[in-house]
């Protein structure tokens, strides 16, 4: 076995003149990569390790300014954040890739929609896998949406100054839930039929916007225009329901979901990232910080 003293100087040498011959030829190859204009154009700062400029190369880039150029690490130490809002936003991109491949192969009428269903099962290419993914996206993210309201309560995330953006929160989570229900009736099969006639037969004892609920005789509900006739066009589940819940399902509702996770973002960026953990104080300095307030 050899020791310290049997290696050859002149292979060490060898070794230290290869490992600084490899340093030029990678700092070469980024300079020929990250020096041209192409990349100057796209990031007008370099990314070093001055703190300066690395955070003017995040808050000069249109895709990195989203996140704040500063944030506390614990905060995104996946045993704290769990990450769930991220691993919610991939499943909407999931989500909005495989449902627009899918409405090659849909038609939104009562002739069609549960033929459709099985064409795209026994006779699309990857039809089924197709359809299995977006229907296992949308139920995780059902999950991975309410983990993460959990995670923010828990932490206490909601306090000041995000009350704003647990609202936001809110209602996103509501209209995830939304999105999955409306897509429950569009295979147009005996499972989709029932679950949205009991949703919607719920939703007509609904405070105020329901025929049956408290306040709504008063405020005029009536079986005709209340919110389960909003939800179905009509007063049954029939094809206008079909219709009604295709438009919802694939341009209202991801319309508005994007429209708040583009303010669920923004707010983020705006409120100093994610909330991190509290942190440790001594008694004096906690005394003194209650005495100020």
């Amino acid at each position: 076995m050899a020791t310290k003293t049997d290696i050859d100087p002149a292979s060490m040498k060898a070794m230290a003149e290869k490992v600084k011959e490899q340093q030029e030829l990678q700092k070469k190859w980024k300079s020929n990569f990250f020096e041209t204009p192409f990349w100057r154009s796209i990031f007008r700062h370099k990314v070093d390790e001055t703190p300066r400029n690395r955070s003017l190369a995040v808050l000069s880039n249109v895709f990195l300014h989203l996140q704040p150029a500063k944030l506390n690490r614990d905060a995104v130490r996946y045993a704290f954040c769990w990450g769930m809002g991220g691993i919610t936003f991939y499943l909407f991109i999931v989500l909005t890739f495989t449902g627009v491949a899918l409405m090659y192969y849909y038609h939104p009428d009562k002739a069609n929609a549960f033929r459709d269903m099985l064409y795209i099962k026994n006779d699309v290419p990857f039809g089924n896998f197709l359809r299995n993914m977006h229907r296992w996206a949308a139920h995780s993210m059902i999950i991975a949406v309410w983990l993460h309201q959990m995670r923010v309560f828990m932490t206490g995330s909601y306090k000041p100054p995000r009350e704003f953006n647990w609202n936001v929160g809110v209602i996103l989570l509501l209209v995830t839930m939304l999105l999955s229900f409306t897509g429950y009736l569009l295979p147009d099969d005996q499972l989709g039929f029932w679950a949205v006639t009991v949703g919607t037969n719920m939703a007509r004892a609904s405070p105020f916007i329901g025929h049956e609920g408290p306040g709504g005789p008063e405020f005029g509900a009536t079986a005709f225009n209340d919110v389960r006739f909003a939800l179905l066009g009509g007063s049954i589940v029939d094809a206008n329901a079909l219709l009604r819940a295709y438009i919802w399902h694939c341009i209202s509702l991801p319309i508005v979901g994007s429209i708040f996770m583009i303010v669920h973002f923004w707010r983020i960026r705006k409120d100093g990232s994610l909330s991190g953990p509290a942190p440790v104080m001594l008694a004096s300095e906690a005394g003194k910080a209650k005495g100020r307030r």
